[in-house]
């Protein structure tokens, strides 16, 4: 997806029409931005094969691998 520089994971999700981009691990339920200051969770990612990235956090670079996280994850 295209992003501006300095754009957060969770920007560039949010202008592409995602809401939600991860799951629970109880139940499998939806999350996405929350908080939007990386004290929640609840936006965790997988960038670049490393899980529990806060995508209101992390900002974009050029090549980045982004992908859903679903429930807990170890790192790739």
């Amino acid at each position: 997806m295209p992003a501006e520089s300095g754009q957060s994971v969770a920007g560039v999700l949010l202008g592409a029409g995602r809401v939600s981009w991860r799951t629970t691990r109880s139940g499998g339920r939806p999350r996405g931005i929350f908080c939007g200051i990386g004290v929640c969770y609840d936006c965790l990612v997988v960038v670049n094969g490393i899980p529990d990235v806060r995508a209101c956090q992390r900002l974009v670079e050029d090549g980045d691998e982004i992908r859903t996280q679903y429930g807990a994850e170890l790192p790739s």
